[in-house]
């Protein structure tokens, strides 16, 4: 229910100047209409995931006219120390209780 959630018209709707990150679940933005949207309105976005992981070429955010808005990372939100060492921990209790 959320695929296309963020699509076309909801990024016209966005101010100017605007940051948009999806750090969630892929397919929440319409990676179409942000491809368009992103060259004619100036909004910032940034998303650690996409509808199919890894980009595939050719994809249409590859060819936006305005790259310097837009920032994808390899589906590495998760990674920060805090998370790592939550993560760390969790492993080590789940080892110790068998």
């Amino acid at each position: 229910s959320t695929e296309n959630l963020i699509s076309h018209s909801e990024l016209l709707q966005m101010k100017d100047g605007a940051v948009l990150l999806n750090l969630g679940r892929g397919g929440i933005v319409d990676e179409d209409a942000l491809s368009v949207i992103i060259d004619v309105k100036p909004i910032y976005v940034g998303l650690d995931v996409l509808m199919s992981e890894p980009m595939k070429t050719p994809h249409p955010l590859l060819a936006v006219k305005h790259p310097e808005r837009l920032y994808i990372t390899p589906h590495i939100a998760w990674t920060s120390r805090e998370a790592r060492e939550r993560l760390i921990a969790a492993t080590i209790d789940n080892i110790c209780s068998i």
